[in-house]
C-alpha cells in the first residue's frame, strides 16, 4: 500500500514516460511506436497514457492498435501457422500506412483502424480529427520492425521475460487454454514465442528510444537504453 500523499509506483513511471513522449517533436506532430511481446501489457499502459495525458501532457495525446490492422484470417494462415507466418503474415502495414501514418504526417484526421479480427471482417470507423502538434502513439507486436523504422519520431519497448508474458498473455484467452502452457517451450506457444523470438533477431540492432520493465505491473521500471549493454537484446 502506497503511503498517504505519494502517487504509486505505477503511475510516477507512467509520467515520467508521458514527460519525455510529448517532448518529441514539441510544437508539431509526433509518431511514437509502443512495441513488446504478446502479453507484456502495451494496451493497459498506452491507455494509460493516454487518460494521464490531460493532466500531463500540455498536447493532444492519442492512440491506434496495431490489432486494427490485421490481414484477414484467410491470409494470415495461407502458409501455416508457424512462427515464420505470424512475423510476416499477421499485419497489413500498407492498410495502417494509408489509413494512419501518412494522414497524420500530411496535417489529416486518421482513420483508427480497417480490420475486425475478431469478427473477421472490415471496418471503416469515422476519422479521428487530430491537432496540429498532436502526438500520436501506435501500440502493439513487431512495430520496431525493420520496414517501419523510419514511421516513428521514438519508440518505446515494453519488456518482461517470457515467464511472465506468455502466462499473462495466455490468461485473457481462458477458453483457449492447455495444460501446461504457462511454459514458453510448451508446443501451444511455439506460434507466438517463436514468431516474437525472430521478430527480436531482425530488430535488435535498432535501439529503441526508451525500455518500459514491465515484469511487476505495479512497479514497473523505466529504463533509458545503455548501447554498451544493449537491455533490448533477449527481451522476447
Amino acid at each position: 500500500m502506497s503511503s498517504p500523499g505519494f502517487l504509486p509506483t505505477r503511475q510516477l513511471v507512467l509520467v515520467d514516460l508521458l514527460a519525455l513522449m510529448v517532448a518529441t517533436r514539441p510544437g508539431e506532430r509526433a509518431l511514437v511506436a509502443v512495441d513488446g511481446p504478446d502479453g507484456v501489457g502495451k494496451t493497459r499502459l498506452v491507455g494509460e497514457l493516454v487518460a494521464l495525458a490531460p493532466w500531463v501532457a500540455g498536447r493532444q495525446v492519442l492512440s491506434v492498435s496495431v490489432d486494427g490492422f490485421h490481414r484477414p484470417r484467410a491470409a494470415r494462415y495461407s502458409r501455416g501457422r508457424t512462427p515464420e507466418t505470424y512475423y510476416a503474415d499477421s499485419f497489413d502495414y500498407e492498410e495502417l500506412r494509408a489509413r494512419v501514418l501518412r494522414p497524420f504526417r500530411a496535417g489529416r484526421d486518421v482513420v483508427p483502424a480497417a480490420w475486425d479480427v475478431t469478427a473477421d471482417r472490415p471496418v471503416d470507423p469515422a476519422p479521428v480529427p487530430v491537432s496540429a502538434d498532436a502526438l500520436l502513439v501506435v501500440e502493439g507486436v513487431f512495430l520496431r520492425r525493420p520496414e517501419l523504422r523510419g514511421e516513428w519520431d521514438a519508440t518505446a519497448l515494453v519488456t518482461a521475460p517470457p515467464r511472465v508474458t506468455v502466462p499473462r498473455g495466455n490468461a485473457r484467452f481462458p477458453g483457449s487454454r492447455v495444460v501446461g502452457d504457462e511454459d514458453p517451450d510448451h508446443p501451444a506457444n511455439a506460434r507466438y514465442v517463436g514468431g516474437q523470438r525472430l521478430y527480436e533477431r531482425q530488430a535488435r540492432l535498432w535501439q529503441p528510444t526508451w525500455i518500459v520493465d514491465n515484469t511487476d505491473l505495479q512497479r514497473p521500471e523505466l529504463v533509458v537504453p545503455d548501447p554498451e549493454e544493449p537491455q533490448w537484446f533477449g527481451s522476447a
